[in-house]
């Protein structure tokens, strides 16, 4: 196990800039997510942890040594790729146990790890089967294998699951969160996946073009968006947008836009400009007496929960309801929102405006 210390860590590649000024902490025995889309640069902050790529500048300290400039080989970690990355040739014994003869274990003692990694994986029945047979899962499970039997200071995972189907990659996200939970080990995952993040993840940051627009726990950053790029990236469907010119003072608990009073958090400072008002689905709600008035364009239904599309005088909204509301398109309704739950955003700066619902989220690193 081991504590992870990013301070202002950066990587060029020629003129491009992947990872700009990264600063955060893992804490011992963290599940530690890297969210964002594809070339955000999570994956190469990721390497640079692994020592797989050296930083430009910036250190990374693990348990308290800098191992910036340190080949991976004398990090003490264990990577999981994505693509598995396992020996065909060898069966599922020899693909476990290569890292510990390579230490130049004895024979005995790489048996007898070997055995109890197959064993927390359930994968002790197929130690003799070669790994070119077997299902994408049981593959993934050899790949892990060979990461635990080091007993290594962290586990660091690039996208583990994403070779899996849909249903089997939920499934091995609660067996991966389970295997964390019994070994407590450190442990730093890269995904792209905002649901997987959501599930799995003590913390998250949230990555855009080489930098971190949040980082923080995923109820934070779910409830109490930083920036809109976070909101529109987590949640599906996403953050409702109404965008707007006007003005708002200090403490006021209403902002005006298209001869409408609207309910938000108290506002720790005046704005004034281009805004967008922000809120989840699930803190709309269709309500007759309502003032702001729309049109439903479709209404999906989900199980216990349906999601309306409207359309306002304010822009489209979607709202998630309960499935046993009759609601049919062409009619129309009265929405309202829920403006404890709202984020303000200044438009121009895509970030949000500091109110009494997100006090404290905003100063986070």
């Amino acid at each position: 196990m081991a504590e992870i210390v990013i301070r202002n860590l950066r990587k060029e590649f020629g003129s491009f800039t992947a990872v700009e000024g990264s600063s955060f902490t893992i804490a011992d025995g963290e599940f530690f997510m890297l969210l964002g889309p594809s070339g955000c640069g999570k994956t190469t902050t990721l390497r640079m942890i692994a020592g797989l790529e050296l930083p430009t500048s910036g250190q990374i300290l693990i348990d308290g040594e800098d191992v910036s400039q340190l080949p991976a080989s004398r990090r003490d970690i264990a990577f999981v790729f994505q693509m598995f990355a396992l020996y065909p040739h060898m069966n599922v014994r020899r693909n476990i146990a290569y890292p510990l003869v390579s230490q130049g274990l004895g024979r005995r003692e790489v048996a007898a790890k070997v055995a109890e990694a197959a064993r927390i994986l359930g994968i002790d029945h197929l130690l003799d089967r070669p790994v070119g047979g077997l299902s994408g899962g049981d593959r993934q499970r050899v790949a892990l294998g060979r990461a635990i039997v080091r007993d290594p200071k962290c586990f660091l995972m690039d996208e583990p699951l994403g070779a899996l189907d849909a249903e089997f990659r939920e499934h091995m996200a609660q067996e991966l969160r389970a295997l964390h939970d019994r070994m407590g080990a450190t442990t730093v995952y890269v995904t792209h996946d905002q649901l997987e993040a959501m599930q799995m993840g003590d913390r998250i940051v949230v990555m855009n073009h080489g930098v971190i627009e949040q980082f923080g726990t995923p109820r934070d950053i779910y409830d109490k968006p930083r920036t809109l790029f976070v909101a529109e990236f987590i949640g599906s469907p996403p953050m409702n947008f109404l965008r707007f010119h006007g003005a708002v003072a200090a403490g006021a608990t209403e902002v005006a836009f298209h001869h409408i009073a609207h309910p938000v958090p108290a506002l720790r400072e005046a704005f004034a400009g281009d805004m967008v008002y922000g809120v989840r689905p699930e803190h709309v709600r269709l309500a007759d007496d309502a003032p702001l008035r729309a049109e439903v364009i479709a209404a999906e239904y989900l199980g216990t929960t349906q999601i309306v599309t409207l359309r306002s005088a304010a822009g489209v909204i979607r709202a998630r309801i309960a499935s046993d509301r009759a609601v049919r398109p062409g009619t129309s309704a009265g929405v309202a929102f829920d403006g404890g739950r709202v984020t303000l955003f200044d438009a121009r700066s895509g970030r949000a405006l500091r109110s009494a619902h997100n006090e404290g989220v905003l100063g986070h690193g």
